[in-house]
């Protein structure tokens, strides 16, 4: 047998209905044609899930993704994606993660799990390298996310396996719930959480021994001292402040959502952002990913005014604003709070502060007059009802039963839907399409041309999307050349650039064919109305973005994909990617 390089030609299927597990070998010309990621969980979605599938019944499948570059030794190697038909959209479902749960996978020997059906009682999955046990997890029904991975490790005897689950938001399969490994890193998007709890699969435990083969292992280690070297210069505000840095000058060119994306300066901006974490005394460290030489991620640490648990780590930008500036709240201590449940109870930031976000607007303008959750009132800058309702969606109390739908679906029984900041059903990020930037331009046709919805991380352009197919993480500033060394370094595949951008090219085909399939348009490729209002005040408040200058957007974004005006690929560019099997017939 020929020595593969960079992955093992392996998948894991799991049955959780009929509780048996089986390998899928896929040969290195496949996997070299969806090397991971974003169009590893594409192929599953295209040839699994029936046509009409229920996102949270048996039929859907729930994909775990690694790249061809997760686990090895290599800063930024650390991300997979999770996907699935998505319960928030109806549509193309993923969310990209770091941490060590994704390495820890692919260093046990597979290159992803696909799960298929539902399991009659909680379960978990134990792997350790090849050997796969579904056990049960009854006792663990309902634990939040540190205990139940500290009972897990005990359980199995190994204190290193790594671990990824589902809170109470899961279970209780809210649409914004997510997936959460090492304790604080989430894939938090599409509400993925809600079909692993469709499944009763509580976690996925992983134990691995081996290392993944490289290609040219001096080449790997030669880019691996790069980083180290660059580090003060390439990457050093990452390593020493992570994301949330200067939201003050942010606020100030109309960059951060503010008040339900109402717009203007956030005064309290400068009080929020990652300085101030250091400079009160709540951050207490920095740490990394897998191999990463970068150490992005903030880990906070208090006991007044409230006890925070620093295994759940410290919020970024897009939690800082989501829960914060989003919702008109300038109380870090409490931003930070919100953040540990939201990582406690497995439920996505993003998507939990925009519709609160949402709902205290509702109420502001007497769409929802009594709007309150466990007892708070839902009103910008009460604090109090963010901790509060984080709680109320998570557990599905009260109004929190309807805003756990999310916010589209909410809208169809609350009213208000004019002032809904979603696409396709899925909450947008905390960056304001309306900024004259270049991030701000390309953010819109993310927002509105991205498979799953409302995603920021302009996954859209090929080499975005290629990244995330690989497992290299968006942070670390490796140019397309570098690349290209890496992917060949670790693979030997000998790809050129152009072969990389078409793996990119390639995935974001597959997932709009998916979408399709399922019944979204060209006409759900746009911004919703509030977030193309000028602001209400500040140097954006002449400024607003019209329907046609996004469709324009659009429709030179669609022509450079090789699509039509309807969005949908071309023939001759489904041929020239290599994947005609996944057209209509």
């Amino acid at each position: 047998m020929t020595q593969r390089y960079g992955s093992w030609g392996r998948v894991l299927h799991v049955d959780l209905t009929a509780g048996r597990t089986w390998t899928e070998e896929v040969d290195e010309a496949a996997q070299r044609k969806r090397p991971g990621g974003r169009a590893m969980i594409a192929h599953y979605l295209l040839t699994e899930v029936p046509a009409g599938a229920d996102p949270l019944s048996p039929e859907n499948v729930l994909v775990f993704a690694p790249g061809v570059l997760t686990g090895t030794p290599l800063s930024g190697a650390s991300r997979h994606s999770v996907g699935a038909k998505s319960p928030l959209t109806g549509g193309f479902g993923e969310a990209e993660v770091g941490g060590f749960w994704g390495a820890e996978l692919k260093r046990a020997g597979w290159d992803g799990i696909v799960v298929h059906g539902a399991s009659a009682k909680p379960a978990y999955l134990w792997i350790r390298d090849d050997q796969v046990e579904i056990r049960d997890a009854s006792h663990l029904w309902g634990k939040e996310v540190m205990e139940t991975e500290e009972a897990l490790k005990a359980e199995v005897g190994e204190r290193l396996a790594r671990v990824c689950e589902i809170g109470p938001a899961g279970e209780n399969r809210v649409r914004v719930s997510g997936i959460v490994n090492d304790y604080k890193d989430i894939a938090g998007r599409a509400g993925l959480g809600a079909v692993m709890g469709s499944k009763r699969l509580k976690a996925i435990v992983v134990k691995a021994s081996k290392s993944v083969p490289l290609a040219d292992a001096a080449k790997v280690k030669e880019i691996g001292r790069w980083v180290a070297d660059t580090l003060q210069e390439q990457h050093w505000a990452f390593h020493n402040f992570g994301t949330g840095m200067g939201l003050d000058g942010y606020t100030k060119v109309g960059g951060m959502a503010v008040r339900n994306f109402e717009g203007g300066p956030f005064e309290q901006a400068a009080d929020i952002s990652a300085e101030a974490l250091i400079d009160k005394g709540y951050r207490v460290k920095m740490e990394a990913c897998w191999a990463c030489s970068v150490r992005c991620k903030k880990v906070v640490k208090m006991e007044q005014p409230y006890r925070i648990e620093p295994k759940y780590g410290g919020p970024e930008f897009e939690s800082i604003a989501a829960l914060g500036s989003h919702c008109g709240v300038g109380d870090l201590a409490l931003i930070s709070k919100a953040n540990e449940r939201c990582n406690a109870l497995g439920i996505d930031t993003i998507s939990t502060g925009a519709i609160l976000a949402w709902a205290m607007d509702l109420r502001r303008r007497g769409i929802l007059h009594d709007a309150e959750v466990d007892g708070e009132q839902l009103e910008f800058g009460n604090g109090r009802a963010v901790l509060a309702g984080v709680e109320a969606i998570a557990h599905r109390r009260g109004l929190g039963d309807i805003l756990a739908e999310g916010s589209a679906r909410a809208a169809e029984r609350l009213g208000g839907a004019e002032l809904l900041t979603t696409v396709k059903g899925l909450e947008i990020a905390m960056h304001d399409p309306r900024q004259r930037t270049e991030y701000g331009r390309n953010v819109r046709v993310s927002y509105a041309t991205s498979p799953s919805g409302g995603d920021h991380m302009l996954s859209h352009l090929p080499s975005r999307s290629m990244r995330n197919t690989v497992g290299m993480c968006f942070f670390l500033r490796y140019d397309d050349p570098k690349m290209a060394d890496i992917v060949n370094a670790v693979t030997g595949w000998g790809m050129t650039q152009q072969d990389l951008a078409d793996v990119g090219e390639r995935a974001l085909a597959m997932a709009r064919l998916f979408n399709e399939r399922v019944g979204l348009t060209a006409e759900d490729d746009r911004l919703p109305e509030q977030a193309m209002k000028p602001h209400v005040a500040g140097p954006l408040s002449k400024v607003r973005l019209t329907d046609g200058d996004v469709r324009a957007q659009v429709a030179a974004y669609y022509a450079s994909r090789g699509w039509d005006e309807r969005g949908h690929p071309r023939r001759e560019t489904l041929e020239r990617l290599g994947i005609t099997e996944y057209a209509p017939s």
